[in-house]
């Protein structure tokens, strides 16, 4: 049986651990970087306003791909991705050491739970996660939140939740904010096979760092933040010709209402069938009624092609016929 792996304050050093910061960066930029580097065109932009930028910090940034993660880690410079870290799911890698291994070899991963889902048997788990990110921001390591909480599907950005936010406010610390343009046209949820083809272009544009206002709860300061995002997003997609925010949400607009309508037809079809076979069979034609509708077989005569006249109804009779004779 696996055991989930508790956090405790003695773990946090392998956070800021020199050693472990050496091995990090050395396995992103001789193995990760170039991987990622070579399977899609990457331009950086904005590492200017990142000049001032010292200590803890947040990092958010728009999540639709794979590459999201290690696009960030490879972009900033050393200085920034040093003690970076950020959030793995606690109910899927922090279940077993192995499963670990990468996201702290690679990101400096700490747990995350997921809605409660990283309690063990037990339900200790999931508490002991809580108030980790926080503590490493007062420890001084930096932060990457994506925001959304989960990747998107269809390449449009989805609501911000406000904890990133709510971190940054509570800590003193300053967000900077990220658009990732082009990583869901390369690597999209279902992409075929592990890799993007064809060395797609990709851009990370870094804005300026954000600080919230006075009076500023979490939910506005996200919301700010997440409109940032989406104004560097689509200032370098209009610039190289790729999809904006919003062209991503028109298509996401079409295709529910494509799917509305696919499914108002099934209904409708469904319903036509029910009502089909729930009516009784159509009752058999009646037989024609009234004289135009009478079978001369029924009357008993012989079918002659005439019908019988009595004395003088045509006419006066015949000279020769032999009731004129007999007179």
């Amino acid at each position: 049986m696996t055991m989930a792996i508790k956090p405790r304050v003695k773990d946090r050093g392998r956070y800021t651990s020199d050693l472990s910061a050496i091995t990090r960066q050395a396995a992103n930029i001789l193995l990760l970087k170039p991987l990622v580097w070579r399977v899609t065109k990457v331009t950086i932009h904005g590492l200017a306003n990142l000049d001032g930028v010292d200590g803890a910090y947040v990092i958010t940034a728009n999540h639709s791909s794979h590459l999201d993660t290690p696009l960030i880690f490879g972009s900033l410079p050393k200085r920034l991705s040093r003690y970076l870290s950020t959030g793995a799911a606690a109910d899927y890698f922090f279940t077993a050491w192995w499963k670990a291994l990468t996201p702290v070899l690679f990101f400096n991963a700490f747990p995350v739970d997921r809605g409660g889902k990283g309690r063990s048997k037990k339900g200790a788990a999931g508490r002991s996660h809580r108030g980790l990110a926080g503590s490493l921001l007062t420890d001084g390591v930096p932060l990457l939140i994506f925001a959304e909480g989960t990747r998107s599907r269809t390449g449009a950005m989805g609501p911000f939740k406000p904890g990133a936010a709510a971190l940054a406010i509570s800590r003193g610390v300053p967000v900077i904010p990220v658009a990732l343009v082009g990583a869901f046209a390369a690597m999209p949820s279902d992409i075929e096979g592990l890799l993007p083809k064809g060395r797609p272009q990709v851009h990370v544009v870094y804005g300026h760092p954000m600080s919230p206002a006075p009076g500023e709860i979490a939910h506005e300061f996200s919301e700010r933040v997440r409109r940032q995002i989406m104004e560097l997003h689509d200032q370098t997609a209009r610039a190289y010709g790729m999809p904006t925010q919003a062209e991503y949400a028109r298509t996401l607009a079409l295709d529910k209402a494509a799917k509305k309508a696919e499914e108002a037809e099934a209904t409708k079809a469904a319903a036509a069938k029910l009502m089909e076979a729930a009516s009784p069979d159509a009752p058999d034609e009646p037989a024609p009624t009234g004289p135009a509708a009478a079978d001369p077989s029924d009357s008993g005569h012989t079918d002659s092609g005439a019908s019988p006249r009595t004395a003088g109804e045509d006419g006066p009779e015949h000279p020769d016929s032999p009731e004129r004779r007999a007179g």
